[in-house]
């Protein structure tokens, strides 16, 4: 650990991590060059810049400033998001298995989508469908899971029993929906990045304003706290049911508003802390190394999802979905082999 003084405030930070970070911010770059360059209409990494500062043709703006920027922010905001509200909850609960894939938050949101479709809603309302839905199974589970305040595993408990009411709950409102707009649920829910502009990116560039700061600045040293113990963290001037409440509450708003960008894409929020704590080799709660490396995931999860099969754009979250799979069965044959589980 090292410091870094300015006047009254002081910043103590790990060179190793930001690193890391970095390291994951210069991949997120190049993979979004490329990928701006990609398509039907290939430009190269020259051009590319070209386009973003203006100095192009008209073509390759609109194509790389309209068309293709909005797609890659949505990509790098939505990983961003995914992975630094994953480890929020991996460092609450103190088990790497505790992501909101698994607690039933993104269950939550894919049910208030799918509302708004049975409903008849459109793309814009659905959003707002799916940010609803998240909090609200969010609040849910922490109402449930507290008993003189929330603990790690009650927490996994009553948010794997709320994720399988959810699932049940979706299957339902698939079943009652019209065949074309299942069809577009059914999109939705596998997680996909095509045809998102500035309106869908929009609402996720909103919160994430005010809920990153709050995370990484305001409760960042609570949260290294917390994962000592909640008596530890109590002696040493921590406010743990506020700190927890304040980070569930924004990690819960950060998965909801990405869910509703790009849809509930799977395994990013589980893999991206576990990434990040084995680059930095920190047993802390990595949340910058971690935000940084879901955005560089996602990116390149998008770029693989549009090359891998000729002819053919695979959906976002199915490419993290065969990637995250893989790691998932891994972590857990070493959690049995170190006897954690």
């Amino acid at each position: 650990m090292r410091s870094l003084r300015a006047g009254r405030f002081s910043l103590r930070y790990r060179p190793r991590a930001l690193a890391v970070g970095a390291g994951c911010l210069l991949v997120t770059v190049i993979a979004g060059i490329v990928s701006l360059g990609s398509g039907d209409y290939p430009v190269s990494p020259a051009e590319v810049m070209q386009a973003l500062t203006g100095n192009s043709s008209p073509a390759d703006e609109f194509i790389v400033g309209q068309l293709r920027l909005p797609r890659l922010v949505a990509a790098v905001l939505t990983g961003a998001a995914l992975a630094l509200a994953g480890a929020v909850f991996q460092a609450l609960v103190r088990n790497p298995l505790g992501s909101p894939d698994l607690l039933g938050v993104t269950q939550g949101a894919a049910t208030g989508a799918l509302a708004t479709v049975a409903a008849g809603g459109n793309s814009a309302v659905l959003a707002g469908g799916a940010a609803a839905g998240g909090l609200a199974a969010g609040i849910t589970i922490f109402l449930l899971a507290w008993r003189r305040g929330v603990h790690g595993y009650r927490l996994i408990l009553v948010g794997i029993g709320v994720a399988a009411v959810l699932t049940g709950v979706n299957g339902y409102l698939l079943t009652r929906s019209q065949l074309t707009e299942a069809a577009r649920a059914v999109l939705w829910l596998t997680g996909s990045l095509d045809g998102r502009g500035w309106p869908e990116t929009l609402p996720l560039i909103v919160a994430m304003v005010p809920l990153v700061p709050v995370v990484l600045l305001g409760c960042g040293r609570g949260l290294r706290v917390l994962e000592l113990a909640d008596d530890t963290a109590y002696g040493l001037g921590v406010r743990v049911q506020r700190v927890r409440l304040v980070l569930l509450l924004s990690a819960v708003l950060l998965v909801s508003f990405a869910a509703a960008t790009a849809g509930p894409v799977s395994f990013v929020a589980l893999a991206a802390p576990q990434l990040a704590r084995r680059m930095t080799g920190s047993p802390g709660p990595n949340l910058l190394p971690s935000l940084c490396t879901g955005a560089a995931l996602l990116v390149i999860a998008d770029w693989v999802g549009g090359h891998l099969v000729p002819g053919h754009q695979l959906p976002v979250g199915v490419v993290t979905g065969l990637l995250g799979g893989a790691y998932l069965v891994w972590l857990l044959a070493v959690e049995r082999r170190a006897g954690r589980i």
